[in-house]
């Protein structure tokens, strides 16, 4: 059970006591907050404990809901634009209360029906929940190392590649000329590690570093194919795109891959597609 209520994240509590809107849950510290009637269950007893997500009602009061958003405080979602007034725009995290982005937390323009990567924070002056687009971001990244598996999430384009939130915690940067698969701003992947800068920013791969990618490929190549009945339209002249988007590798990969299959008599290949063989 919480010592304390905490705004922003799930917090475990007690049932304290009933009331006409709802029941009262309480915190080690005998802090109490409401649990709308909403989400009240008729197994929610006296003295028993509930996991709620704890923000703000309209007059900025602390409220309790079973429901689970998108996400919670310091972390980081693509979440899409439901509304726009003069003062910031709001988004959907999920729950009855949308997310304000303040006009300040802005970097981008925004419009109704954007998705928007942001990060929740606690505004210091209202103690509200809002998202933010200035991230802030930890320089010193610990315990991560070269080929560590890391979950990030794309966040904007930049003539080099695009940049990362690694971990929840960490900038990092796939570089324009290692993407050999579809991504898109605000995609959730498993990267590796590629190195550590000085500067504490992190280089990151979508391919784990030093392994032999050539029979990776020649088993992803397999894979597709079964998956589509055993052949597909693809020859050693197919366009740079196609390839990318189902087979996410370079066309000389790609190429390389068919040419040790067809050795290993494991496809067929003809003027017009592949199969593998019977």
């Amino acid at each position: 059970m919480n010592k304390h209520i905490e705004l922003g994240v799930i917090n475990t509590l007690k049932v304290n006591r009933v009331s006409e809107p709802g029941l009262y849950l309480i915190a080690g510290d005998e802090e109490e907050v409401l649990l709308p009637n909403a989400y009240v269950k008729a197994d929610m007893e006296i003295d028993s404990q509930l996991d709620v997500f704890i923000y703000t009602d309209s007059e900025d009061r602390l409220v309790a809901t079973t429901l689970t958003p998108y996400v919670m405080k310091n972390n980081f979602a693509s979440l899409e634009v439901v509304d726009i007034a003069k003062f910031g725009a709001f988004l959907d995290m999920g729950l009855p209360k949308d997310l304000l982005v303040p006009k300040n937390k802005q970097r981008t323009t925004y419009n109704i029906g954007d998705r928007k990567v942001i990060q929740v924070v606690e505004d210091d002056k209202t103690h509200r929940l809002i998202a933010s687009e200035k991230f802030v971001l930890s320089k010193e990244p610990k315990n991560l190392s070269k080929n560590d598996e890391v979950e990030i999430l794309l966040y904007i384009k930049t003539p080099l590649g695009f940049k990362v939130v690694v971990n929840n915690e960490y900038e990092g940067l796939i570089y324009h000329n290692e993407i050999f698969e579809n991504i898109n701003i605000g995609d959730k992947k498993k990267a590796y590690v590629k190195y550590v800068r000085e500067d504490g920013k992190l280089d990151i791969s979508l391919q784990k570093i030093g392994v032999k990618k050539s029979d990776d490929n020649q088993q992803k190549v397999l894979e597709i194919l079964e998956q589509n009945g055993g052949e597909l339209g693809f020859t050693y002249k197919s366009d740079v795109e196609d390839i990318k988007d189902v087979f996410s590798m370079s066309k000389k990969a790609f190429k390389a891959s068919l040419t040790k299959l067809i050795e290993d008599k494991r496809i067929v290949l003809d003027e017009n597609s592949i199969k593998i063989k019977s």
